[in-house]
């Protein structure tokens, strides 16, 4: 695959060292994609096709949930320093690729988390996986707790589109929650208008308070990142009467609450504002 020769390396005291970099496939991606423009956000299911020669590295990978792929985008415009998510928002600032997941950089590595949903010999099916057809893979690595970082400060890379952002939301509320509950889903809505009305709802000056069910405060939790303590941000009273979320930032206020049950049936095309009332001072 590639080979990057005579790379000038610095160690600490500043020394150039020529040195070989030899990256080989280990696999190659393969989807019904071949554009990374028609990609959808999030990624799909695809399979990952690892050669033969490195299948005794697969072994028990199956006791995995989610790994960690790096691929070799080999599509990419290396050329380019600078860009903008215009997919997600065509009127955000221009970023640096080395504080995006570009996927056009000058050497396009790319670190994708996917969720390993079958092992088939030396098959891989995978979901979330956002890389097109024929992508070599370059390594696999599990995904372990210890990488998670419950609230990390990131930049806010907010679609512009609202049903892009419902989407959004509620990806990452299945990925936190696990299972897609008729509370998830309320959950999700009540974040959507947090946002409309609050802006980032992961800052530390947003505070929030649900009564009702586990489930419905545990997906506002994992979508606001908002913890119990360290700071305190988040208090959650258990309810069978209301399904309710109350919401401060400096001197602002909106209290959500239910009007009507939320479901598969609604949750996609039905206006907030038909679905939850809503109280912003």
């Amino acid at each position: 695959m590639e080979c990057l020769k005579n790379l000038e390396i610095f160690d600490r005291e500043g020394i150039t060292i020529n040195e070989d970099i030899n990256l080989q496939a280990i696999g190659v991606v393969n989807t019904d994609i071949d554009d990374p423009l028609k990609m959808p956000m999030g990624g799909k299911l695809a399979r990952v096709d690892i050669f033969p020669a490195y299948q005794q590295a697969l072994l028990r990978i199956e006791e995995n949930s989610h790994l960690w792929l790096l691929l070799w985008f080999h599509k990419s415009d290396r050329n380019i320093l600078s860009t903008r998510p215009v997919r997600v928002n065509p009127d955000l600032p221009e970023y640096g690729v080395f504080s995006l997941r570009a996927y056009n950089r000058p050497n396009p590595i790319a670190l994708t988390k996917v969720k390993l949903e079958q092992v088939e010999g030396n098959h891989l099916w995978v979901s979330g996986l956002d890389a097109i057809n024929g992508t070599p893979v370059l390594d696999i690595k599990p995904y372990y707790e210890s990488d998670i970082v419950f609230s990390p400060r990131t930049p806010y890379i907010r679609p512009c589109n609202r049903q892009m952002r419902l989407q959004h939301f509620h990806r990452h509320a299945l990925t936190y929650h696990q299972e897609e509950c008729n509370d998830l889903l309320t959950g999700v809505r009540m974040v959507l208008e947090a946002d409309e009305y609050l802006g980032q709802v992961t800052e530390p000056d947003v505070l929030i308070t649900v009564y009702g069910s586990r489930c419905l405060a545990d997906t506002i939790q994992g979508l606001t990142l908002a913890r119990l303590a360290n700071p305190v941000r988040f208090t959650f009273i258990e309810s069978d009467e209301k399904l309710q979320s109350q919401w401060t930032k400096g001197e602002h206020s909106l209290v959500l609450t239910c009007r009507q049950h939320i479901n598969q049936d609604n949750f996609w095309d039905m206006d907030n504002k038909e679905l939850l009332e809503i109280e912003y001072k």
